[in-house]
Parts: structure tokens; C-alpha cells; sequence
């Protein structure tokens, strides 16, 4: 049943424009739980699970937009979710919320495509949406921003993503061990270790 919903995926029910766009495509989203879209899409059902996309797909993409900072592999990467979401719907048991389970996906399939990235590609990734990072206070100077965002840009995808996903995506520590496969306590420790970086770096920019 799965793979009846892979196959819709890969033979264009998903309209890349609408990943950032308009979650419904432009269309009035139906009040149906993902529980019957799920349901749907194992069972073959193509609107089913091109519900479940349009419902799930454009905060996958600013999820992994965030992390990479390019639109060309945030839209990749999120296609290759939605591909291994579709081939593993049968997987899924309800045990925690769809969307940790989707993420947990994405954020496998983001490691994946940074790893295959960094053979073919030794330069650093950009991540342009430093600005929209939460803080103290929303008119901060200018150039404190510009700081932030270079200096998020140098540290290494495992302590980017954790930081990304508690500071910017409002995710616990619990939620983001799921998605990364790794124990909250580490979860915790990474996201320590990256605002420790990022306060040595902006030492004598950020004063007290």
C-alpha cells in the first residue's frame, strides 16, 4: 500500500511551489485528522495523501531550510522526505505525534543528502534565515544580526539542527531525541555546547 502512495509522489501529485506557499495549495483545506489521511494514503487513496503533503510539506521545508539556508536543497531534501514517508507509511503506529514521526524522517533524509553534499561539495552551507531566530529584543542592532547569522553558519550541522529545532521550532528536548535519533541528554548537551560557541563568538558584540 505504501508504495501505491510513493508511486503517486514520484509521478507528480506534489507542486514544488506550494512547498513554501499556501500549505492547501490554494485550495480550502478539509478538517480531516491525519489519522484518515493516513488511512487513506496506505490504503491508495492519491487525494489522501496528497492532503498529507499539502498539510505537512511546508513546514518540512522550513525546517530544513533553516538547517541547510538554500531553497534548491530544501526542496530537494524535502521531496526525498515525502518519498521515504509515502514507501514507510505502514511504519508509522501512532506511538508519538505524525508530525515528530515526519520530522524525525526529514531530519534523516537532511543528514543524508548533507553527507552526500560534503563529497561533492567542500564548501560551507549558508543558512539565510538567521534573522528570523528569536531574540530579546526584535529591533537589536543590525549588525548583531549579521554576527548571528555567520557565526550559526560556521557550526557543524549537529550542533546547527539542535539549536534550530529548540530555538526557532519551539521543539523539546524529547521531541528532538526522536527526530535525531539520539538521547535527550544529548539533545540537551548539543544545544548547550552550540549557544556556548555562538556567546565566544559574539564576545564584544553582545554586551550585557
Amino acid at each position: 500500500m505504501a508504495a501505491t502512495g510513493s508511486n503517486h509522489f514520484r509521478d507528480g501529485f506534489v507542486q514544488p511551489d506550494a512547498i513554501a506557499g499556501d500549505p492547501a495549495g490554494g485550495r480550502e483545506e478539509r478538517c480531516v485528522d491525519d489519522s484518515e489521511l493516513i488511512a487513506g494514503a496506505r490504503a491508495g487513496d492519491r487525494m489522501a495523501a496528497r492532503g498529507l503533503y499539502d498539510r505537512h510539506a511546508p513546514r518540512v521545508y522550513r525546517l530544513i531550510y533553516r538547517s541547510v539556508g538554500d531553497e534548491e536543497l530544501a526542496r530537494e531534501y524535502t521531496q526525498d522526505t515525502f518519498v521515504k514517508v509515502f514507501q514507510r507509511l505502514d511504519q508509522y503506529r501512532g506511538e508519538s505525534a505524525f508530525s515528530t514521526w515526519l520530522h524525525s524522517v526529514a531530519m534523516s533524509m537532511l543528514f543524508t543528502g548533507l553527507r552526500r553534499l560534503k563529497r561533492v561539495r567542500a564548501r560551507e552551507l549558508e543558512l539565510e534565515t538567521a534573522a528570523s531566530l528569536p531574540t530579546h529584543d526584535e529591533t537589536a542592532d543590525p549588525h548583531l544580526r549579521e554576527r548571528l547569522q555567520t557565526e550559526l553558519e560556521r557550526l557543524p550541522p549537529r550542533l546547527r539542527v539542535p539549536i534550530v529545532l529548540h530555538d526557532v521550532e519551539g521543539y523539546t528536548h524529547r521531541e528532538i531525541g526522536q527526530m535525531l535519533d539520539i538521547p535527550e541528554g544529548t539533545s540537551k548537551a548539543r544545544l548547550s555546547e552550540a549557544r556556548a560557541r555562538l556567546r565566544i563568538a559574539l564576545a564584544g558584540v553582545v554586551t550585557d
